[in-house]
């Protein structure tokens, strides 16, 4: 049996197909970024077409590269930015509406008159989730709503909705498989996490009809095969997982009490929580963490809308860096003491805040500050948002970290990594593999198709590259948080 294993990382700014061997290393990628659309104030889409496209050619690219048929993949993992929502034709498989991203806020008003409606202890009861433009459900409504005649399709059973995976899904198997998993299924509004099953109240109350939706698997499932012209011959989808799932997966993160942290368009940080789905009492989300074997291990979750994408925009949008590398020597040259904060509230604040409608600012700008303080000041509010969460975890009850796993591109640049252990005063490790969403997504394809047996078989292929322990006195600690605090307390709207 072929031992090397598939995975599509489809995230918000591009596609990756990453091919893995069994002990969990990097034979080849290949990567396309896709364009990103901003029509609206707050407003954020993809083409999904752009999105199947660049995926497909990054499979092909990475199996060419490896030199690998088909035949030699044992079976494909996706894993997707999460709750970017699509509605297509089921007779053509074409996007009726592009892709309403996960940042996007155009919904913000629905959700502020849901909430005026007393509803959202009853979502959060059964979603795990809050009542917020980031997550699926009012997206599906808006396109239903707006675009003519697309409610009365929906009635009728023409349209499909899906998350990426699901769109993805359908693609590659030529339109035989209308499948999602848990995890995704989790982060829409509309799926009950305590019965695993679609919720008919929250597809009442988000106005969705049931026709639209996909099956909801285990995370390790038999997905489908593809179509034989897309790869040269037929694989097996054996693995879908939301990307921080995914990530939690890649990290090992197994047992109760593990946490890990991701850092690429956004930040992330999962909590697996075991059986238990606990309720937050401070805006944090509890979600799926995975499903194996109809087993469901819960997480609680804390989400940074803008982490990498921060960068990107000192990159594409105000042009003060030509390339993500050249901030960690402009961070060693301006140390971390500069006065300066950079509140990123490009797309509203998202955990432990929720407000939509805040909007990102620079503070404690002087005739002295330069482009290095302030691209030292967007690596710094990473790590200022993560302390954030910790403090909502520690406030659930959840106990402060000892040590916190991290992962995605961000984490490559170890200046960051460092602050981030000495703000959060918690040892960090990272991986010899930062890929972990990727990872963890072609961990269930595997697990599905039996290239491993257990979960214990992928914990001992996990190993730390670097371990970052805090080297801050709290004094400077202390008071560079407070400042955070206070830049935050001036761009926030709501209470």
């Amino acid at each position: 049996m072929s031992q090397f294993l598939l995975s599509i990382d489809q995230g918000t700014t591009s596609s990756r197909a990453i091919v893995f061997d069994q002990r969990g290393t990097i034979v080849t990628s290949a990567q396309k970024e896709f364009t990103q659309f901003f029509p609206a104030d707050g407003w954020v889409e993809h083409d999904a077409e752009e999105i199947w496209e660049t995926t497909l050619s990054v499979c092909r690219e990475a199996l060419e590269n490896a030199q690998l048929q088909a035949s030699d993949i044992a079976g494909i993992g996706i894993t997707n930015q999460r709750e970017t929502t699509i509605l297509w034709d089921r007779a053509t498989g074409k996007p009726i509406h592009k892709a309403i991203v996960w940042q996007d806020r155009r919904t913000s008003a629905l959700c502020l008159e849901l909430k005026k409606q007393g509803l959202e202890s009853q979502v959060q009861d059964a979603t795990g989730l809050l009542i917020d433009p980031y997550f699926s459900a009012t997206k599906v409504a808006w396109i239903l709503d707006q675009v003519e005649g697309a409610r009365a399709r929906a009635e009728r059973g023409e349209l499909a909705f899906g998350t990426v995976d699901s769109f993805l899904l359908w693609r590659l198997t030529g339109g035989a498989s209308h499948k999602t998993d848990a995890t995704n299924a989790s982060r829409t509004l509309l799926f009950n996490i305590h019965s695993q099953q679609w919720d008919d109240a929250m597809l009442a109350i988000f106005r969705v009809p049931k026709a639209v939706l996909p099956q909801v698997e285990d995370s390790a499932a038999d997905f489908g095969v593809t179509l034989p012209e897309w790869l040269g011959g037929p694989v097996p989808v054996a693995g879908i997982a939301g990307d921080q799932q995914a990530a939690l997966i890649g990290q090992a993160c197994f047992r109760p009490g593990m946490i890990k942290s991701t850092y690429g368009t956004g930040c992330f940080m999962i909590l697996n929580t075991g059986s238990e789905a606990l309720a937050s009492q401070n805006r944090l989300l509890t979600t799926v963490g995975y499903r194996l074997q109809g087993e469901v291990t819960y997480a609680l979750e804390g989400s940074i809308f803008i982490a990498g994408a921060a960068i990107q925009w000192l990159r594409d949008g105000i042009a003060l860096i030509s390339h993500a590398r050249e901030t960690e020597a402009m961070a060693q040259e301006v140390g971390v003491e500069h006065g300066v904060y950079m509140v990123p509230a490009f797309t509203g604040l998202g955990a432990p805040y929720w407000d939509p409608e805040a909007r990102g600012a620079l503070f404690g700008l002087t005739r002295d500050t330069g482009i290095k303080d302030i691209v030292t000041a967007g690596l710094q509010s990473v790590a200022y948002q993560t302390k954030d969460l910790i403090h909502a975890m520690e406030a659930d009850g959840a106990g402060k970290p000892t040590t916190l796993r991290v992962d995605g591109g961000m984490v490559a640049n170890n200046w960051v990594v460092q602050f981030l252990s000495d703000v959060l005063n918690v040892n960090v490790d990272r991986p010899a593999v930062i890929e972990t969403t990727a990872l963890g997504a072609a961990y269930l394809a595997g697990l599905q198709v039996g290239v491993y047996k257990s979960l214990e078989d992928i914990a001992s292929l996990w190993h730390c590259e670097r371990h970052f322990s805090p080297a801050m006195d709290d004094g400077l600690r202390d008071r560079l948080y407070n400042g955070w605090l206070r830049a935050v307390a001036r761009v926030r709207t709501a209470d």
